[in-house]
């Protein structure tokens, strides 16, 4: 892991549930750059949150090393985690805040200070359109709003890496094309994002490649560009033949 490009490194993930026989993954080799959007993509019950569970110090985990931006999840984890913004599939967050406080809550934990914070929520409020309704509680908030407020604070402290465990879910057709321009414009910028859906279609027009995890190990590791060429078929149908093959 000398390679300071590197984002982030996963090297041999080995993860077991307490109780469990087997492994819930085992063997995950992943490593980013600077400059691209990752698809992590797998059946349900394939590992993948799991892997994005034990990246983030989630989870603890039986075999292997994560490094995130050259900081060990275990030895060194309030850095490593101070270089990433996750969203989960939850929409985790204080329903009795506004969007605004709650904003400011993950800005004081992340030390950004009032100007770059207010900077960042008006740019970040117009971009996923979140508008006024910043000011308002977030337990008034539709699915698609609170899924939104997450997204922004998730980027609130401008992180290197931005991880997004399925970001569309109750986000409308509008919402949902911000969101994949801003990833694009985020990578633009230099910074990774990974990208964990079953949206294969989104997937494909928005990531450069993507890590298919099946049972808990990686299948396949592929340039998505080059992969659906090969085929001649979709993303999506290219991997239901993979599963089903």
């Amino acid at each position: 892991m000398e390679d300071q490009q590197n984002v982030f490194a996963i090297q041999g993930l080995g993860k077991r549930y307490r109780g469990a026989s087997d492994f819930a993954v085992r063997g995950i080799d992943i490593v980013c750059r600077g400059a691209e959007i990752v698809g992590l993509l797998g059946l349900n019950g394939a590992g993948k949150s799991t892997v994005i569970k034990c990246l983030t110090g989630f989870l603890p985990f039986e075999e292997g090393r994560i490094e995130i931006c050259g900081h060990d999840i275990v030895t060194d984890a309030v850095a490593a985690k101070r270089c990433f913004g996750y969203v989960p599939d939850n929409r985790a967050v204080f329903a009795r805040m506004t969007g605004r406080e709650y904003l400011n809550f993950v800005a004081d934990v992340y030390r950004v200070g009032g100007e770059d914070r207010k900077r960042r929520t008006e740019e970040l409020s117009e971009v996923f359109g979140l508008g006024a309704k910043v000011d308002q509680l977030i337990e008034s908030y539709s699915h698609g709003m609170r899924q939104k407020i997450c997204l922004i604070a998730a980027l609130i402290h401008r992180p290197r890496l931005w991880i997004l465990d399925e970001p569309l879910t109750g986000l409308d057709p509008q919402s949902a094309k911000a969101l994949r321009e801003y990833m694009k414009a985020y990578k633009a910028e230099g910074n990774t994002v990974l990208y964990s859906s079953h949206n294969l279609d989104a997937v494909e027009k928005t990531c450069d490649r993507a890590v298919i995890i099946k049972q808990g190990t990686i299948l396949a590791n592929v340039d998505i560009k080059k992969f659906v060429a090969e085929k001649g078929k979709s993303l999506e149908e290219a991997f239901i033949d993979l599963f089903e093959g």
